[in-house]
């Protein structure tokens, strides 16, 4: 199965083509374009550079967040244009689940942090069981110093939010606190291509009129239309 992924969560985002498990290319790059400047000139060259043909494509997947708001929106839309155009599945991929798949054979639990903003995070926990990362927590928005006080024992941090919080981490958990290397920290599209071509072939696709971005917490577009609507 010949899938496009797209991932477009955080700052570092792009494309992979995936030919069923196989990463045929990926397009990744972390700069403060916007991803509508780059996603599909970076879809485009990676078309080409592979000889595939956009028609070729049978599949898509998407990381549907949690993550940047307007980035996922982006991301979002491209590929529910996509699936209607090419009238193809989707594959909604959570971005933390894919930000886990990064270490595999992880042998300590594998915290996935990005930065929320607002002074907190968006995390969960996962380990390494049956070939795959399996999630233990639900996907949460919390402050980094609520995250800390949930984990116990050795753990693997991996997200965007550790740049920043990593000294934090460190203070709060001691030797506790592992951190994945910094080429492995963002999320891959090429990972979130593996998990979607993996929901796909389970039949676990989603309708291009049904995909919506996975949100933990009002937008500030959102909130300040509630604070509106509470004054008049």
């Amino acid at each position: 199965m010949r899938i496009l992924a797209i991932e477009t969560s955080t700052l570092a985002g792009g494309a992979a083509l995936l030919d069923g498990e196989r990463v045929v290319g990926e397009y990744t790059l972390n700069i403060r374009a916007t991803h509508s400047e780059r996603l599909m000139a970076a879809v485009d060259h990676l078309l080409q550079l592979s000889g595939w043909e956009l028609e070729s494509l049978e599949g898509l997947a998407v990381a549907v967040g949690p993550g940047s708001f307007t980035g996922l929106r982006i991301g979002v839309s491209v590929v529910k244009g996509l699936g209607l155009a090419l009238g193809i599945p989707i594959a909604a991929v959570p971005t933390l689940d894919a930000l886990a798949a990064t270490l595999p054979f992880a042998a300590h639990p594998v915290c996935t942090v990005l930065d929320a903003k607002k002074g907190e995070v968006y995390a969960s926990l996962y380990h390494w069981a049956e070939g795959a990362m399996s999630r233990d927590w639900e996907y949460l928005a919390l402050p980094p110093e609520a995250l800390c006080e949930r984990l116990t024992g050795p753990v693997i941090f991996v997200g965007d939010a550790v740049d920043t919080l990593g000294g934090l981490f460190r203070a709060r958990l001691g030797d506790n606190a592992r951190f994945a290397p910094a080429g492995r920290r963002l999320p891959s599209p090429g990972c979130v291509g593996a998990l979607g071509h993996a929901l796909l072939l389970a039949g676990r696709m989603v309708d291009a009129s049904a995909l919506t971005p996975l949100y933990l917490r009002p937008s500030e577009a959102e909130l300040k239309r509630r604070r509106a609507l509470l004054v008049s």
